[in-house]
Parts: C-alpha cells; structure tokens; sequence
C-alpha cells in the first residue's frame, strides 16, 4: 500500500515534532531567554528580599550563604517558608555551626528543576547530605509549593517543611554510646582491633591527617569490615537491639568464639554478633521480608512485632529491637574452601605440572577444580586459608575428582599451622587420615573430623591438602573440588 503525505500532514507533523521538542527541552536551559525580572538578581539577593521566604533569608545573611549565593556557579535551593522555619526546633539552630549546617542542607551545587526524565533524583547537599527529590514535587518528605523559580546563577523551589539535616546512621549509634549496649561497643571498635590489618589502618589515617580519626571510617574495626555506616552516598538497613536482647545472642556465641580470657571471648563473640545485623541497602518497615541475609551469609529472620521504633536517618533507617533471635544453626555457617584458590604450594615451580580445570559433572554441572600431577615430590602440598574458624567440632568433605587416571590414590587435610624460624610446620591443630581418591567419584566425601578448643589468628588459619609420601608418578597426585568445614552445634 502507498503512503500518500500531503501538505497539510507535513505542517501537523513539523507542528508535533516542535511541540515534541519545546516540551522535552530543559527549563534551566530556557531560562536565559525568559524576560522574568528574577533573572537580574542572583540566588543570594533574591532569597534575601523575597518576604515569602525572609526567615530562611535572615539565616542566609547569618551565616554567609547569602554571599556563596552570590558566586558564578550554579545552585539550587529547596528555600522553606517563614511557617516551616517557624516549626524547627530551636536545638536544630542552637549555634552557629548548627545553622550552617541547617543551611547547607537546603542547597546544591547543581541545576535540580522539577523537570526530570527520573522518578527520583538523589541529589547532593552542600552538607554532604544525599536528599531525594521525588517527581519534582517532594524534596526529602517536604512539600513544594513553588517549583522552579530562576535567578541569574540558579534557582529555587520553595518547600512547606524544612529539611531539617539528620543525622546518619553512625552518628545515631554514637549518640547512643553509654546508654546502649550495643552502641557502646560498636565505638569501641575504635580503639579494639578485630583483625590485625585494623590496626594498620588506623595507623595510616592517624599520619594521613588527626582529622580523619574523628570520621571512624578508617579507624574502626566495624566500619572498617562490615558497613561503612558513616557513608552518606550508600543508603543501609541497620537493627539496633535494646540491651538484653544483644546481651543474650552475644551470650549464644560465646563458646564458639572462645578466647584465652573471658574479656577477649565477649569481644569476639560481640562482634560476630553485631556484624549481621548491618544490610546493604534501605528497607523501609512495609518492605521488611520475613529474613534479611548478611553480607556473611547469614540468615537472619525478622520478626516486625519486636520494632520498637522506626528511625529514619541520612544514609538509611534503623530499628530499635526488643529481640532479633538467630539461631545457632544459621549464625554457625559452613565454610567452603575452593581447591582452584590456593594461597601456596609447599616448595618448587611445579607450575607445569599444575592444572586449574573447567569441567562439568556427570550431570552436566559445570565446576572448576585444581590438579597437581606428576610433579615427583613426596608430601607435596596446597596451602589454603580459612578464615573466622569457631571454638568447637568440625566435620569435614571434600570432593576431589580424579578423572585423569584410572588408579586409586591418596591425599589428607591438615588443620592449622604455620612456620617457624627454622621453617619447621608446627602447632597444627589437627592431621585427618589419608582418604581413597577413586576414579570418577563425584559425590561428596567425608574424610574426617576436627575440634578447635580456641580461637587462635582469627582470620590467618592454615589448611593443607597434602600428597602421599611418595615420589612416585600417579601416586602423589592432588585433586580438588572443594573442602567443606561444617560446623557442630554444642
């Protein structure tokens, strides 16, 4: 069929192809062709004469915005009015350094119109606050009642609330040190170091500049391995159990993370505690799943009847609870360790001889393993590590393929270790009997047992995957799927 277009249809198609364009153009882009008087005054001359806004202009003029304002970059203001200025409460705006924040959190560096091809744009604050200004018409839960007003170097929306600036979630944590329990020992995470790169890095931040100290960011050994919970780009779901409730599951853990004292025991046990209650991400309360996953791993239900309150901060929201009860057989998690990740080998370049495998299964299953064969070394041996092993039994499987050769050969796990001065191996905590390595077995092997009676380098300890005592080809063959430690409830 021929399409016939005539003169008529090309003028209602150039009409619709410029409305198209007029209504998809930038406001802030236009701005400079209206002939509005606002465009002779600058952000900060405008909201100081403007009566509608004259309180939060009064603030300007206090605290020096009023003169930022006046500069060659382009900002935006969320101005509130005289009513919401009058709503705030007076410790918001107590000293100086009070109101600067207050105001700093009503400006950003950036053109924001209401006009956004995004539901919800998170815009940075002057305070280093991340506001939501969503659909052009609520800027951080506030009202605008004004959209879009320009000036020479910006413009401003006025808003019926303030936006009072909150505090984060770290903040809020340490605002409770001393009067929770929970609180109080996650600050002094600052001082107490959980693994030994913590105190490097506080050693670094302290030569780098005293300042940095005061942010925890690099100083404290939760910020440090958990959440950044003083992150104000990243937005965080955070528990914060009243007293008894964190003082019975750190009680829950506490013979599984045993020390060679009971203060180090509560500390350890306190910190495997409180590490899966931090979650990447802001959930609000209608939107809580039944269980929340840590970044460990571990499951973690949650019950909505023990939110005691609800607090919505800067970088996310935390709930007071009365009880978060995890149970010991998901907080105790297996530790797998993948044979294609070893740390080291027991001595000589036996690269050649070393294969890091993609194969499938028998079903089809596609996995990687590693083998070492025909390498010639009697009790050749793969280094791996295990990090955060517990104080209690751990049963033990591997699944080690041996689908090369069509003899049966041996290999056994050594638990823990290390070196010495001499490079003598000792101290290890336990050696499990040679185990058949069959051809084409794909199952899952048990091969042993093991008890760790304490907690020793928490996060450095050393498992072996050791040959026959043999130089013999064939023989002395390693192979490795994985090796599971599994954990035993007391």
């Amino acid at each position: 069929m021929k399409i016939i277009i005539n003169k008529y249809s090309k003028a209602i198609l150039a009409s619709l192809s410029l409305l198209a364009v007029v209504s998809c153009s930038d406001p802030w882009d236009d701005h400079a062709k209206s002939s509005d008087d606002n465009l002779k005054q600058n952000l900060g001359e405008r909201l100081t004469s403007i009566s509608e806004t004259s309180e939060f202009g009064k603030l300007l003029t206090e605290t020096g915005y009023d003169r930022v304002l006046t500069g060659t970059k382009t900002y935006t203001v969320w101005a509130p009015t005289n009513a919401a200025m009058a709503a705030v409460p007076a410790s918001e705006l107590a000293n100086l350094e009070s109101k600067k924040l207050f105001v700093s959190n009503h400006i950003a560096l950036t053109s924001v119109g209401s006009v956004s091809t995004q539901d919800t744009v998170t815009v940075q604050m002057m305070s280093n606050k991340y506001l939501e200004f969503i659909g052009g018409e609520v800027m951080d839960g506030a009202p605008v009642v004004t959209p879009d007003q320009y000036t020479s170097n910006g413009l401003y929306h006025i808003v019926s609330d303030a936006l009072v600036p909150r505090s984060n979630i770290w903040e809020y944590i340490k605002s409770m040190n001393g009067s929770n329990a929970m609180s109080t020992y996650l600050v002094s995470l600052n001082e107490f170091n959980i693994y030994p790169s913590d105190s490097t890095a506080k050693a670094t931040a302290e030569a780098i500049s005293p300042a940095i100290i005061y942010s925890d960011s690099l100083t404290n050994s939760y910020l440090r391995n958990v959440y950044n919970l003083n992150n104000e780009k990243n937005k965080y779901t955070f528990f914060l159990l009243e007293d008894d409730a964190y003082n019975a599951e750190v009680t829950k853990l506490e013979p599984y993370l045993t020390k060679s004292n009971a203060d180090s025991t509560t500390t350890y046990a306190s910190y495997f505690n409180v590490r899966d209650f931090a979650f990447h991400k802001s959930v609000s309360q209608e939107n809580l799943p039944d269980t929340l996953v840590s970044r460990f791993g571990v499951k973690v239900p949650i019950d909505k009847d023990n939110i005691i309150e609800q607090v919505n901060l800067s970088n996310g929201v935390l709930y007071v609870m009365s009880s978060m009860d995890v149970p010991l057989e998901t907080r105790l998690l297996t530790t797998q360790i993948e044979g294609e990740r070893p740390v080291g080998f027991s001595q000589g370049d036996k690269r050649g001889n070393t294969f890091y495998r993609e194969k499938e299964d028998l079903d089809g299953v596609a996995f990687e393993d590693i083998m070492v064969q025909n390498h010639g070394v009697p009790l050749f041996t793969i280094y791996y590590r295990a990090p955060d092993l517990y104080s209690t039994t751990y049963k033990v499987y591997w699944r080690a393929i041996n689908d090369i050769q069509s003899n049966t050969f041996q290999q056994r796990v050594r638990i823990g270790g290390g070196f010495n001065e001499l490079g003598e191996f000792v101290d290890e905590i336990a050696t499990l009997n040679y185990t058949d390595v069959a051809p084409n077995v794909y199952d899952e092997v048990y091969v042993g047992e093991f008890y760790i009676d304490q907690l020793g380098s928490i996060n450095n300890e050393l498992i072996s995957l050791i040959a026959a005592n043999s130089a013999s080809n064939g023989v002395n063959t390693l192979t490795l799927d994985y090796i599971k430690l599994v954990p035993v409830i007391k």
